[in-house]
């Protein structure tokens, strides 16, 4: 599980932004006020403070430089006003190092969270985003593009998610027949469509940690429920002295999962999407490779890890190509770029095919790993730069 996210919202598209954390209210770097300007501001992420340099903001393209200045790895989240939705989010942010993130942010207010450790609800504040007149100016050929690119995406998610469903479906129909081998071979198959949506499906916030949360990820008096512990009953074989599910446990646990992805699959068919979401979705997928799949943390049971790696480029790669035309017209040579280390990163995944699969993450040896790893971050420096020229 991991906490990447495009920007949601339920009947009305939501375009991303990020927002402030802390109390200090200071004007953005960037005060020149044209239309079209970037407003830049800074948030410091520490130990017990997360201090955003504005407590307001104008509307339209903005840019957050994100430092932490503790000395855990921390993320920061923008949350929809209730608190709940995550609308986006820069994670994997580690001692000393700054990050940023490039969005279009729209007139609201808005939940903002840094999370030291990575781990609770976070140091929690508040955004304000006021009306403004910076708006970028788009042609009528680069609206047909930007419509083009929205709607395909939206039918993409919802595609993947009605697949997604379909294979839960099936999945605890066997899991709970005690069909364990057919359980196991389905498993990544249905883990796929989940992982090709990923960003999507953690901005659920109360939904994601009952469906996709790892033992290792558990905070204190956390119920475990979801796809790894399933996982773990059908794949005991690294656990110590486990004791397997009852029938009735079985059942429990798979109407569970059933539930919440039929809620999942409703929820989603409501969604719309903006390019800049688009694009920072594309970025955080592949943060998801970096930070659960290349590592083999994510499929600690089954060691399906292989699978969700490819779903993920998979995902970042569809993402990234819908908004590829407005990035070819604005950034031929990013573009270029970016199609060849998608390429280059297929190509590693492709060795590691087995039948209509992949080996086992054991199996990989630490050379193959590391050129996975190496590969992954020479794609992750682009992607990073996707959004800005998206929005440029």
């Amino acid at each position: 599980m991991n906490r990447t996210l495009l920007a949601l919202c339920g009947a009305t598209a939501l375009v991303a932004t990020l927002g402030a954390c802390g109390t200090e209210s200071t004007a953005p770097s960037d005060t020149s006020g044209d239309a079209g300007d970037v407003q830049a501001l800074t948030v410091d992420s520490s130990a017990d403070a997360c201090t955003l340099s504005a407590a307001e903001a104008p509307a339209g393209t903005l840019t957050f430089d994100v430092t932490n200045s503790g000395d855990q790895v921390t993320e920061f989240y923008l949350l929809d006003e209730d608190g709940l939705r995550i609308v986006a989010e820069v994670e994997n942010i580690g001692p000393s190092i700054t990050r940023a993130l490039t969005v279009n942010a729209p007139a609201g207010s808005y939940v903002t969270a840094c999370k030291p450790g990575m781990t609770g609800e976070g140091i929690r504040g508040e955004l304000t985003v006021t009306e403004s007149d910076d708006e970028v100016e788009v042609s009528s050929d680069e609206q047909e593009l930007v419509e083009a690119a929205e709607a395909n995406y939206a039918a993409y998610v919802e595609d993947q998610s009605a697949q997604l469903l379909e294979k839960t479906e099936e999945f605890v129909g066997l899991y709970k027949d005690g069909d364990d081998a057919a359980a196991r071979a389905l498993y990544p198959v249905a883990r796929t469509h989940w992982e090709r949506i990923e960003t999507v499906a953690e901005s659920f916030g109360d939904l994601d940690p009952l469906m996709d949360a790892r033992e290792a990820d558990l905070e204190p008096g956390q119920e475990w429920s979801g796809w790894h512990l399933i996982e773990k009953d059908l794949w005991p074989q690294r656990a110590e002295d486990y004791t397997a599910l009852t029938d009735a446990e079985r059942a429990t646990y798979a109407d569970d999962l059933l539930a919440h992805t039929e809620e999942l699959d409703t929820r989603v068919q409501e969604l719309t999407y903006t390019v800049d979401a688009i694009a920072n979705g594309s970025r955080g997928l592949l943060e998801e490779v970096a930070t659960g799949k290349v590592t083999g943390e994510e499929e600690y049971w089954s060691r399906t890890d292989l699978w969700d790696f490819r779903a993920n480029v998979d995902g970042a790669r569809v993402a990234y190509e819908g908004v590829q035309p407005i990035v070819s017209e604005k950034d031929a040579e990013l573009a270029d770029q970016l199609t060849t280390r998608f390429e280059e990163l297929q190509v590693l995944l492709d060795a590691q095919r087995e039948g209509d699969g992949f080996v086992a993450y054991d199996e990989l040896t630490p050379e193959q790993i590391k050129e996975f790893s190496d590969s992954v971050n020479a794609l992750s420096e682009p992607l990073s730069r996707l959004t800005a020229a998206v929005l440029s």
